[in-house]
Order: structure tokens, then C-alpha cells, then sequence
């Protein structure tokens, strides 16, 4: 008995298995249509099923708890079809508030920088710092650390010179 109860599950399994049919792609849509797939020239799909996910629905199409058909796309006039659409301009006034702020922040980035890059330079001391004592019980140490502070200093001189650049990029002041 148990083994005609698991034949006819295989049975009904295998039915269900061939009784998917065939799927047809037609560039990103898929249907399982034979009739429309041949009118479009689609090609069938190879392999397992397809999994559709649909999309979400944009922000400004439908209001809550009602479904709207999807918008339809405006048509392309000459004008707009060769040029892609101007950003969006904000006035004088604010634009020339956020390049003072922007001014502003990287003014005191700039001088953060160049603060501990003087540090830096100051502990350095010309490729002879001060030895601690730990340097002076360990002398493999104090090699490394001058490679770090040397490492330190080129590196706090490329962030110093890429504020002045990104400095140099904002619209002069008033």
C-alpha cells in the first residue's frame, strides 16, 4: 500500500512538472502565449521557470488605497527628444548661501589639516624624532615610526592640497 501511495505522488508530482508550458521572451517581457509569442518573433526560454517581480509603484502615480493605471508616457516632441531636460535651478540667493557654507566647512577642514600636518612635521623633526623610551629599550621600534610619521606627513599634505583644490573649485566669495 505504501508503495502505490508514493508512486501516485510521483505520478502527480511528474504530471505537474510537464504540464508547465512553454515561455516565450520578448525582449523584457515574458508571456506563455504561443499565438502572440510567434506574431512578435519571440525566443523560448531554456531552463527552469521564470520568476516575474513586479515593480513598485512610483510616489506621484496612485494615492493610498486606490490603484491607478500606470501613466502613460507623453510623447517625444523634437525638441525634447534631442536634448535631455535642463536641471533644476535653484535661485541666486540660496545657491550663493550653500557656496558660503561649502566655503565655510572646507575653510575649517583646510585649517584642521594644516594643523596636524604642522604636528606631524613638529614630531618629525627633519627624519629625527625624539626617541621614547620604549624606542630606546626597543630600537626596532623607532625605524617603524619614523616610516609612519613619514607616511603621516605625505598623507596629511595630499588632504591639505585636496582642499585647496576643492577650495579652488568654488565660485569666488563676496
Amino acid at each position: 500500500m505504501k508503495k502505490l501511495y508514493v508512486l501516485s505522488l510521483l505520478l502527480a508530482v511528474s504530471g505537474a512538472v510537464f504540464a508547465q508550458d512553454v515561455i516565450y521572451r520578448c525582449g523584457n517581457e515574458y508571456t506563455n502565449n504561443v499565438a502572440q509569442a510567434k506574431a512578435k518573433g519571440c525566443k523560448p526560454v531554456d531552463g527552469g521557470g521564470v520568476t516575474v517581480i513586479h515593480g513598485t509603484r512610483s510616489s506621484g502615480s496612485s494615492s493610498a488605497g486606490t490603484t491607478a493605471a500606470p501613466a502613460k508616457p507623453k510623447p517625444a516632441t523634437s525638441a525634447s527628444s534631442s536634448a535631455a531636460p535642463a536641471p533644476v535651478r535653484s535661485d541666486n540667493a540660496a545657491q550663493k548661501a550653500r557656496d558660503s557654507d561649502a566655503r565655510a566647512i572646507l575653510q575649517s577642514e583646510l585649517s584642521k589639516a594644516q594643523a596636524r600636518l604642522s604636528e606631524l612635521k613638529a614630531e618629525y623633526n627633519d627624519g629625527n624624532p625624539v626617541r621614547t623610551a620604549l624606542e630606546l629599550r626597543n630600537p626596532q621600534g623607532y625605524p617603524e615610526r619614523v616610516a609612519k610619521l613619514k607616511a603621516d606627513i605625505a598623507r596629511q599634505e595630499s588632504d591639505v592640497a585636496g582642499i585647496k583644490r576643492e577650495l579652488d573649485r568654488l565660485p569666488a566669495g563676496n
